[in-house]
């Protein structure tokens, strides 16, 4: 089983840090799904050490949703050490994490997130600085490497075990590759061979039986789903299920679809407002009716909606329909 210092997991199933997406709601409704460990998405360690609000609230967490991991970001040691701190004395994370992977420029301009895979001796001297000043576990989610010409993976990780980090999470892909092409599971099971801490892959795990096959091919300790698990929570269950039992199970009907997505978007209300809620709501309401024959036209009504009720009845209404013409096409066969 998954354990990250002395924090141990029910399963080996991950949900990935994921920017704008990982908040408490998403979050709490995955975990309902049966996730072993939910990560937050990043947060700047300089908003925290200035106080910013907004990013205050993005440190709130549910109790049910622990065990937790909540990554912050930043390229000053000083900032990032204080940052920590204040995780770690003034929130009920179970688990610091420290973002090695973001690839967009105006978090790496700012020498944070990817911009670390370049200088293992970097990577050292942060996570150590941080490790001594904490009590709750350090880990590291990182890329494979910049580029294909700059693949320190091995490195880096043998470098965040030295300091005192207690997992890393790795996604094989390079920053120039961003999200496109495929991850490369080989300088995983590198990396699983060369250190003694725990391993988490992230990459391409598609299905449950991607996320078998990783554990099968790498050897991981545990398997980070991200973007497989958007308006997809089922993802977490089935894979929790396969792993376990090797039994496959069914995907949700239209129904099951729409009513998580509802009780996602009154989480989301409660954390935020109703203006701020719906507005986010939309991309994951569209995320949710993927897959749902005939579901263009709701899409593009869901991008009108400024309230609850109006992105409730649009849903409800759809759900209804699909039932509808389910009914009628089995009483016709």
């Amino acid at each position: 089983m998954l354990k990250i210092g002395d924090i141990e997991m029910k399963n080996q199933v991950v949900l990935a840090p994921m920017a704008g997406i990982c908040n408490s709601a998403f979050r709490l409704t995955v975990k309902e799904f049966g996730a072993g460990l939910v990560c937050a998405e990043m947060v700047s360690d300089k908003g925290i050490v200035s106080q910013n609000d907004r990013t205050l609230d993005m440190l709130y967490i549910d109790e049910r949703e622990k065990p937790l991991s909540l990554q912050i970001f930043g390229g000053e040691r000083e900032t990032l050490v204080q940052a920590a701190q204040y995780v770690d004395k003034n929130t009920n994370a179970d688990i610091i994490d420290i973002n090695m992977g973001c690839p967009v420029p105006k978090i790496t301009k700012c020498d944070a997130g990817a911009k670390w895979l370049l200088d293992p001796n970097k990577i050292y001297e942060m996570v150590s600085a941080v490790v001594d000043t904490v009590e709750k576990p350090v880990t590291v989610k990182m890329r494979m490497g910049w580029d294909e010409d700059h693949i320190f993976a091995i490195e880096n990780a043998q470098a965040v075990e030295r300091a005192g980090g207690k997992a890393v999470a790795l996604h094989g892909r390079t920053r120039v590759q961003m999200y496109e092409g495929i991850a490369n599971w080989d300088i995983i099971r590198d990396v699983k061979q060369a250190v003694n801490i725990p391993v988490i892959g992230n990459g391409d795990v598609q299905t449950p039986q991607d996320a078998k096959r990783m554990l099968d091919e790498t050897g991981v300790d545990g398997v980070m789903i991200g973007r497989a698990a958007l308006g997809n929570p089922w993802m977490i269950y089935r894979t929790v299920k396969y792993l376990e039992t090797g039994e496959l199970m069914g995907e949700p009907n239209a129904r099951e679809k729409i009513d998580v997505s509802i009780l996602h978007l009154d989480r989301l209300i409660a954390l935020k407002n109703e203006h701020i809620a719906v507005r986010e709501m939309r991309k994951h309401a569209a995320w949710y009716l993927k897959g749902i024959r005939g579901n263009a036209i709701v899409r593009n009504g869901i991008n009108e909606c400024n309230t609850r009720d109006e992105l409730v009845s649009l849903l409800t209404n759809f759900a209804d329909e699909v039932e509808a013409k389910e009914q009628e096409a089995h009483q016709v066969g």
